[in-house]
């Protein structure tokens, strides 16, 4: 059973909160060292591009909050918007997806610069501090499949570049289990209600944030300080 992350704190009862808080906080033994590293460039990339025009790429793991939080920090990234993808329109809303019975995940569509940022570099950022790609179906303490790693590639060259970055990270063994991350094409990107939007933003002292989201932001910072920026690009006002 998934419980909607508003409603968690609620259904455990404030006597609970500490042990949820640690739950959420305690880091996930991925890498023989606790604390995330960069993970190498992908040797297969897209070319930084010279002609104008804006690029999307669709990525899911595990709450988009924090995914969310990451790429909207992430220099070259012009906007990014939670959602749904993988399953149909009519199933395309919270309630449905946190049953964990529909085909979507819990997603985000990026636009991006590729004068600025190639799609490579969103993959690494993906893999190295956004989320855990050897967590099956989960993400940290949300379990379902909603909570999936998945790369939802818009064309070819995408997957290739996906595909190959996938095979190089687990031949180089940089993690202690093997990648699950999912690769299926993109049918589908459907926004989340307005409420999902900018959430981390809008929702700096939530517990949830606190604990699971914001370091994966501070990650970013340390490991890529040439791509961070500290001023976040934003769906809504502010």
């Amino acid at each position: 059973m998934s419980l909607s992350r508003s409603s968690r704190l609620d259904a455990l009862g404030l006597a609970a909160l500490p042990l949820w808080l640690a739950l959420i906080a305690a880091p996930s033994p991925v890498r023989a060292d606790a604390t995330p590293t960069a993970l190498p460039p992908p040797a297969m990339t897209t070319p930084i591009a010279e002609a104008d025009g804006m690029r999307h790429a669709v990525l899911a793991g595990g709450c988009f909050w924090g995914i969310e939080a990451v790429f909207q920090h992430l220099d070259g990234v012009t906007e990014v918007v939670s959602g749904y993808s993988g399953g149909e329109a009519a199933t395309a809303d919270y309630d449905s997806v946190s049953t964990g019975r529909t085909d979507h995940a819990e997603a985000v569509r990026i636009a991006y610069d590729p004068r600025r940022v190639s799609y490579g570099r969103l993959l690494q950022v993906f893999f190295s501090v956004a989320h855990d790609p050897t967590q099956l179906d989960r993400q940290g303490p949300d379990w379902g499949r909603q909570y999936r790693s998945a790369i939802f590639y818009v064309d070819e060259a995408q997957r290739r570049v996906a595909e190959a970055y996938i095979g190089q990270l687990d031949a180089a063994g940089v993690f202690d289990r093997p990648i699950v991350t999912r690769l299926d094409p993109l049918d589908a990107f459907y926004p989340a209600e307005a409420y999902h939007q900018d959430y981390a933003y809008h929702h700096p002292n939530q517990p949830y944030i606190v604990f699971h989201d914001l370091p994966k932001v501070a990650n970013l910072e340390r490991l890529f300080p040439g791509d961070y920026r500290d001023t976040p690009v934003l769906d809504t006002t502010p």
